[in-house]
């Protein structure tokens, strides 16, 4: 036991613990031993053999996997979840990622474990407010996040730029040298932050101002141009354009509008329940989502009043699941909140992986986005609802805002796929090991390589996998319908 001399705190003696004590505590090996972990992973599962990879021969249908999610979801909007998926072949693979979970589970892994995102393609990056009012870019889809190896992660989007390439009739080659590019990008991300301070890193987030600035590289004209059009949508994006467009004015109140069957009223809905019990079951849900958040919030939410809640259809994948919009007032009439209260369910990971540490899927999605994210929703928690269902919360319009992956020319969409493997670097190094990481991805091209081969015959897969979809459609065996 150390001692600290007796002048350096008015004559008291501090006791310093031993050091090694600590090490119970935090990871507790040094940086070259974490290096080593990282080597030591590369010589039992050689970056090349990510490349080297075939559907099993005893693979499962992509129609089983996905007609079996159906089970628990709302039966009438199932057919609307159907319809979004024929879109095309990026659509249906948006909604496949039990199927991508299951092929992933036959790949070999690296044993170098982040928070996963869990669906990280290029359709689930996009900007955000941040508290402090910065437009954020950041991946924004957490549903299925798990702790699990690293390159699932990277696998599933360098895959999706390989079908949106295709979709968009890019060359192959270009498409290859396009997902190389991406994937180099992480690879060097992961480079950088492994060398960066550790609370550098964790109040690292990528601005639309810092990086209209250049700070992470040059911006000539066009892009400078590009990220102002970026903005102006994002800051239209907001709680007062979803009042607009969510909400109508009955008998002098505002409340949710009634346009089926993508946003529905709860109001107008035939639930077969007394409309005091459902009262007092909102109440007790929502009581418990605010006991989730941290007090400075909740002194804040409970500034506004609720004045209704519906149904919003979102997204592909979780068309289907239980997805509710709460309308909040603060002062009367333009100073709404807008509150997304949506089904968490098990992540599809968990079938293949350890299962959550978390006994609550809601919790389980917060936990993790608030790990992998840099900026987070203030209002972001979770609840469980009627008949011990899962759900987390989160605002529904700040800001929010995606790119439209079908027009963005194709210079600028190689450019978009490596910031989003940037992002999807960050996010590993916060929740992961980036020293280890590093170690392993190596600073050569032999990752990019080999995952852009994996990405370009995943592709081939879905192609196939979507026709199936297709032909289930066409003969009945899975009903599809448009959402409008």
């Amino acid at each position: 036991m150390a001692f600290l001399p007796n002048h350096a705190r008015g004559g008291i003696p501090i006791a310093l613990p031993d050091p090694a004590r600590f090490a119970r505590l935090t990871d507790g090996r040094t940086i070259d031993e974490r290096a080593e972990s990282g080597r030591q992973a590369r010589a039992a599962v050689p970056r090349s053999a990510h490349g080297d990879w075939s559907p099993a021969p005893d693979r499962r249908s992509a129609v089983d996997l996905l007609d079996e999610q159906n089970a628990d979801r709302i039966p009438w909007l199932v057919p609307i979840r159907h319809g979004r998926m024929l879109a095309s072949a990026f659509a249906f693979y948006r909604g496949a990622a039990r199927v991508m979970a299951a092929d992933l589970a036959t790949t070999t892994s690296t044993g170098l474990r982040v928070q996963m995102d869990g669906d990280a393609h290029l359709a689930n990056f996009g900007t955000y407010a941040s508290p402090e009012r910065q437009l954020v870019f950041d991946a924004n889809d957490f549903d299925e996040t798990l702790p699990g190896p690293f390159e699932w992660d990277l696998k599933r989007l360098a895959a999706s730029v390989a079908i949106l390439g295709r979709e968009r009739d890019i060359p192959r080659r270009e498409v290859n040298d396009m997902v190389a590019f991406a994937v180099a990008t992480y690879r060097q991300g992961i480079a950088r932050f492994a060398q960066m301070p550790v609370l550098e890193l964790w109040y690292r987030y990528l601005s639309l101002d810092a990086f209209e600035r250049g700070e992470y590289g040059p911006v000539g004209k066009r892009g400078k141009r590009v990220l102002g059009e970026v903005a102006h949508s994002a800051y239209g994006h907001d709680h007062l354009q979803a009042l607009r467009k969510l909400t109508e004015e009955v008998d002098g109140k505002l409340r949710i509008r009634h346009s089926p069957p993508l946003l529905l009223s709860l109001r107008d809905l035939d639930v077969g329940q007394d409309p005091d019990a459902i009262a007092d079951a909102a109440i007790a849900t929502f009581e418990a989502y605010a006991d989730t958040l941290h007090d400075d919030t909740r002194s804040v939410l409970e500034r506004f009043r609720p004045l209704d809640i519906g149904i919003k259809v979102v997204g592909v994948g979780s068309v289907g699941t239980r997805c509710l919009v709460l309308l909040m007032e603060g002062h009367p009439r333009d100073d709404p909140l807008f509150l997304q209260i949506k089904e968490a369910t098990t992540s599809v990971y968990e079938e293949f992986l350890e299962p959550s540490p978390y006994d609550h899927h809601g919790r389980r999605v917060v936990e993790g986005q608030r790990l992998a994210q840099s900026v987070n929703d203030i209002f972001l928690g979770w609840t469980t609802g009627p008949e011990g269902r899962h759900f987390y919360v989160r605002q529904l319009r700040d800001w929010k805002f995606s790119v439209d992956l079908a027009t963005v020319p194709v210079d600028e969409l190689r450019n978009y796929a490596a910031l989003c493997a940037w992002t999807l670097a960050r996010g590993h190094a916060r929740s992961g090991d980036a020293v280890a990481i590093d170690a392993y991805v190596g600073p050569n091209d032999r990752l990019d390589r080999a995952i852009s081969a994996f990405a370009q015959d995943y592709a081939d897969l879905n192609a196939k996998d979507y026709e199936a979809f297709r032909a289930a459609v066409h003969d009945g065996r899975l009903e599809a319908a448009p959402d409008h």
